[in-house]
C-alpha cells in the first residue's frame, strides 16, 4: 500500500528549504568584504598584546603553580615514600603517574617561562632559569621507565625552587596547584 501524501508535505519542505536558503544568504552577506576590516583587525591585534602583557604575571602564577604541585603530588612524595622502588605496591601506576607529571610539569614550565616575557620584571627574573627547565625535558620518560634517580627528583624539585623563587622576588608569588590524573594525561 502506497504512503499517502498531504500536500501541506511539498509545502512544508520548501518553505524549509527557502528559510535555510534565506539564512544561509544572510549569514553570506553579513560576512562579505567591507573594505575597512584591516583597521578593526589591527585594533584587536593590539588589545590582544595589550592583554598578554596584563595577565601575563597571573598566567605565569597559574603554570608555574600547576608544575609545582604536580611535581610535589605526583613525582616526590612518591619518591620519598618508596613507591618507586622494585616490588612496592603500585609501584607501575606511581611510575605512569610520575612520568605524566613530569611531562605534564615541563609543559607548564615551559608556558610559565613564554608567560614571563610578557612583563620586564618576570623575563629579566625568569630569564636565567630557562636552561634548567630545558633539562628536564626527558624526564618524564625517565620517571615512566623507572630510571629516575634521586638526582632527577632533585633537579626538578631545584627548578621548581628557583622558579617559585624568580616569581616571588618579581611580585608574582606562586603556590602548588596539584593538577588531577585526568589534567596530567590531556
Amino acid at each position: 500500500m502506497p504512503v499517502q501524501t498531504t500536500p501541506t508535505t511539498p509545502i512544508r519542505r520548501l518553505l524549509v528549504s527557502v528559510l535555510l536558503s534565506c539564512a544561509l544568504l544572510t549569514g553570506a552577506v553579513a560576512c562579505g568584504g567591507d573594505d575597512d576590516t584591516t583597521g578593526a583587525a589591527a585594533t584587536h591585534t593590539n588589545s590582544a598584546s595589550a592583554e598578554k602583557q596584563k595577565f601575563a604575571k597571573t598566567r605565569f602564577v597559574a603554570n608555574a603553580g600547576l608544575a609545582a604541585g604536580a611535581t610535589y603530588q605526583w613525582i616526590v612524595k612518591p619518591y620519598r615514600e618508596g613507591k618507586f622502588k622494585k616490588g612496592a605496591d603500585g609501584r607501575t601506576f606511581a611510575l605512569v603517574k610520575a612520568g605524566l607529571a613530569g611531562t605534564f610539569a615541563y609543559n607548564r614550565l615551559k608556558a610559565a617561562g613564554e608567560n614571563a616575557k610578557g612583563d620586564p620584571l618576570l623575563s629579566k627574573a625568569v630569564a636565567p632559569l630557562t636552561a634548567g627547565i630545558d633539562k628536564l625535558k626527558d624526564l618524564g620518560t625517565k620517571l615512566r621507565k623507572g630510571e629516575a634517580g634521586e638526582g632527577d627528583i632533585a633537579s626538578f624539585e631545584s627548578v621548581i625552587k628557583d622558579v617559585k623563587e624568580a616569581g616571588r622576588s618579581a611580585g608574582a608569588p606562586v603556590t602548588d596547584k596539584v593538577p588531577s590524573v585526568s589534567q596530567l594525561g590531556g
